[in-house]
């Protein structure tokens, strides 16, 4: 009896995972090398670009050969080259620009601690600590350019959910947003320009605020916005709605429970919790969107986090003294959950 050919898919499919790093380090490379700048909003050959990039026409022929191939280019003509919609996001003066993303995921200040990845499912410990010697944030104290690219990253990050959040939640009974972890404040000026009557402050470490008045300048809310430093384990700023966006899931349980349990202390009585994160959905069936286990798994190799369930959301609100009232998924280009949680 003739045995069956074996099924070739998944093999493909098998196989386009292992080549999925070598695809994230192709869009990083080429982003550091400065190509989606170089091409812009024009067509250009290899040769062109060589010029314009200090490199090897042969190579860089190459390199967009492999570009067109994950639809990141399109050849226009033979030899001629322009970017398509996705790669335009890699260029660092467009409005939605995920440049500085591709630039974070794919250097080894992240990447060191994946490839220690069995020994942190192995133990629980968190990869980048035994790597580094020091935990994720510590290391970035003290490393300025890591620091800014880290910082640089979470901005682009946070544009998807700025332009979705001000409509999507209703700010008219509160007169007062502290976004804790807020960084640059690309997310709290967004709010604020929609919503006139409110004011408010961002809050975060120094490293975190530095870009804040600019970005707060720029949208024409600094005359309403307060830019605060400190550390959100210890004191958070009072506000009737304190809004924290990919900030509970870098951490452990104990934690994220200080964590809110200092925004439960600073919140009003009658305010709000706002949290923007991730959220798993229960159990493990294949699912469309793989993008919150793989976060998962990096909070848990570079920062000792996890993402969470809406189960697990409650039971850390639960031990903080506060209750979850309501979860929502925010439209494209977010697509984090907001959760609404109200003191007890």
């Amino acid at each position: 009896m003739t045995r069956p050919s074996p099924d070739p898919r998944p093999h493909t499919a098998l196989g386009r995972m292992l080549f999925g790093g070598m695809v994230a380090h192709l869009v990083g490379g080429a982003v550091r090398l400065g190509l989606p700048d170089a091409l812009g909003d024009r067509e250009s050959t290899a040769i062109g670009l060589a010029r314009t990039l200090d490199a090897r026409a042969d190579t860089v022929e190459r390199l967009l050969r492999a570009l067109a191939a994950v639809d990141l280019v399109e050849e226009t003509a033979p030899g001629r080259y322009a970017l398509t919609p996705t790669g335009r996001l890699l260029r660092s003066d467009h409005p939605e620009s995920m440049a500085a993303i591709a630039r974070f995921y794919t250097d080894p200040l992240l990447l060191d601690s994946w490839r220690e990845l069995a020994g942190s499912v192995r133990d629980g410990s968190v990869a980048f600590d035994r790597v580094h010697g020091e935990s994720f944030f510590d290391h970035l104290r003290g490393r300025p350019e890591q620091a800014a690219m880290f910082h640089a990253a979470m901005a682009d990050g946070t544009r998807g959910t700025a332009r979705v959040l001000p409509d999507a939640y209703d700010f008219a009974p509160f007169t007062t947003v502290v976004d804790v972890g807020g960084g640059d404040g690309t997310l709290l000026s967004a709010i604020l320009a929609r919503h006139p009557h409110l004011r408010g402050v961002v809050f975060d470490n120094a490293d975190g605020t530095v870009r804040a008045p600019a970005t707060l300048e720029r949208a024409g809310v600094a005359d309403r916005c307060a830019v605060v430093t400190g550390d959100f384990f210890s004191t958070v700023p009072a506000g009737d709605v304190l809004l924290l966006k990919s900030i509970v899931h870098d951490w452990d349980d104990d934690r994220a429970v200080r964590i809110l349990t200092r925004c439960r202390k600073a919140i009003a009585e009658d305010g709000r919790l706002l949290l923007v994160e991730p959220m798993l959905p229960d159990g493990a069936a294949t699912v469309e969107n793989t993008v919150p286990f793989l976060s998962d798994l990096n909070m848990m190799v570079n920062t000792g986090g996890r993402e969470r369930t809406r189960a697990d959301f409650e039971a850390l609100c639960s031990r903080a003294d506060l209750t979850v009232t309501s979860v929502r998924t925010l439209a494209p280009p977010s697509g984090y959950a907001l959760i609404e949680i109200a003191p007890r």
